[in-house]
């Protein structure tokens, strides 16, 4: 990453003085006339910000502040090499955000590159004080090795994510009970690609599958390997207070080789790290897939849209099976922090003005713009809680998906209100979630650290290449390209040698540092 030169770094510092209008108009309005800030937001669902957004629009005429795109790398569909190419290039605008921020905000914030958060909160921003004051513990996790916290991050709520589901009509079909550990799970497997449980007189069935090559690896689980330590991929994991990677342990061993022997066995949809995102559509809707790990809401969908072509249809949550040590846990889980977000670079020259236009949306009247959309369109107020309205739910379409294309859900600073998910939750999903409350199922997440210059050039200098070998001898020995069996002892070597006890070090000094360990 191109380091940078911060002469200009003291506007931050003069700007602290500056004095902002009262509130008006039963808004949180911040200046008596518009005042343009300029922004790069790079993410997944639009490389820039979309200055018509019905949300943003919203937003201006409520506090006067109003956004201007100034997105780097719009050619570019990753969010880092975006941020590089801003860095480099020099011309800082007022806002930096979007998704993964995190790493490079807490690694120049201290250099100068962004203005530093807390007194700014403190003095002006009560609502994101109130949010933090009682979550001390993710104040700490987003704040840079200095102490300072540079960004205000996406906030997701809610406590599951993803869950196992499974085709119960095929279990009903063939007589069977849904699998309660790794050894019944196996066999129901074997049932679906053995029995005919779609009764068209072909062997076509595919047991497992899913649509994004990380989560291929998820049922490593049932051999208490771990797939990452947070609900970020490939991620590290904390341990008895020790940091570690979940893909240089003995239970990933395990798992790695009982998965690649799923998949000689058939077991494995043959075309699970070619087939991708559009896996879930066919699979289901040819009556071909039985067993997957994915988005409780979304997945839940199935059982409406596929209601009239899959007779019987019927694809459902159920508990994790049983580890072949009889634990039970769901490892993917909603993180209550992101590495989005925003930040105030050294250039903005009303950093007041703006962290009060960041606390607008953790006010009420900010954070139902940003979750549900306009009020009246989008959504109406029913007893006090925000309902949307038929237009939106009943359209067809995914809701996350129309929330995006107004500005709604985008990943600026702001925390997020489950009871939008949950309106468009399907009835068997809600179950599904009712069921896995019943268990003590969610593991601790890893937060993530904040390092200081030397540990970053250290973490820069071996993780990439690490995490890129670490994935492609998994990808490997999945598809039975090698023995992990035989292999382990090189391929532990390799680690060793390509640094990961180096990056480890560097991880667990910030680890300590951070959360006094």
């Amino acid at each position: 990453m191109h380091k940078l030169t911060l002469a200009a770094a003291a506007l931050a510092t003069s700007a602290l003085t500056a004095t902002a209008p009262a509130f008006a108009d039963g808004h949180q309005r911040i200046v008596d006339d518009q005042m343009d800030l300029t922004v790069h937001f790079h993410w997944r669902r639009s490389k820039g910000y979309i200055e018509d957004w019905p949300v943003e629009l919203a937003a201006c005429e409520a506090t006067g502040v109003c956004l201007k795109d100034a997105t780097a790398g719009k050619n570019t569909d990753n969010h880092e090499e975006a941020m590089n190419l801003l860095l480099a290039g020099g011309n800082m605008p007022d806002i930096v955000g979007g998704q993964r921020i995190k790493q490079a905000i807490n690694e120049y914030g201290p250099q100068g590159a962004f203005v530093p958060l807390n007194d700014l909160i403190d003095e002006h921003a009560p609502n994101i004080k109130a949010w933090f004051d009682e979550r001390p513990e993710l104040r700490q996790a987003i704040s840079a090795w200095d102490g300072n916290m540079y960004y205000i991050p996406y906030l997701p709520d809610g406590k599951y994510a993803r869950a196992w589901f499974i085709r119960q009509d095929w279990l009903d079909n063939l007589g069977l009970e849904q699998p309660n550990n790794i050894e019944e799970l196996e066999q129901v497997l074997i049932a679906f690609r053995d029995n005919d449980p779609n009764g068209n007189g072909v062997k076509d069935e595919i047991p497992y599958f899913n649509r994004t090559k990380e989560e291929a690896l998820r049922p490593i689980n049932f051999w208490d390997g771990r797939t990452s330590g947070s609900d970020t991929y490939h991620d590290f994991m904390v341990v008895d207070g020790q940091i570690a990677h979940p893909y240089a342990t003995e239970n990933y061993r395990e798992g790695v080789k009982n998965l690649a022997r799923w998949y000689a066995e058939g077991l494995v949809d043959p075309e699970i790290y070619t087939r991708g995102s559009s896996a879930r559509d066919y699979l289901l809707s040819e009556n071909l897939g039985g067993f997957t790990h994915d988005w409780f809401a979304s997945t839940s969908g199935y059982n409406v849209s596929l209601k009239d072509k899959v007779e019987g249809f019927n694809f459902i949550p159920f508990l994790p099976p049983e580890t072949v040590s009889g634990a039970r846990f769901q490892e993917h889980r909603r993180i209550p922090i992101k590495p989005d977000g925003w930040a105030i670079t050294h250039a903005n020259e009303n950093p007041i003005e703006t962290i009060k236009y960041f606390d607008f949306w953790f006010t009420e009247e900010g954070s139902l713009l940003a979750n549900f959309g306009i009020e009246g369109e989008h959504y109406t107020m029913v007893e006090g809680e925000p309902v949307y309205t038929s237009a939106i739910l009943d359209s067809g379409r995914a809701v996350n998906s129309q929330m995006y294309e107004i500005g709604a859900q985008a990943f600026r600073g702001y925390p997020q209100d489950y009871r939008y998910e949950w309106q468009w939750t399907r009835e068997s999903a809600r179950k599904g979630i009712e069921l896995y409350d019943t268990q003590d199922l969610l593991l601790d997440q890893f937060l993530g650290v904040a390092f200081t210059e030397d540990e970053q050039a250290v973490y820069d200098k071996h993780w990439p290449s690490l995490r890129t070998y670490m994935q492609e001898r998994q990808q490997a020995w999945v598809l039975g390209n090698g023995d992990i069996e035989a292999d382990w002892d090189d391929y532990v070597a390799q680690l060793e040698n390509r640094g990961l006890n180096d990056v480890l070090e560097v991880m667990q000094k910030a680890y300590n540092r951070q959360y006094g360990g």
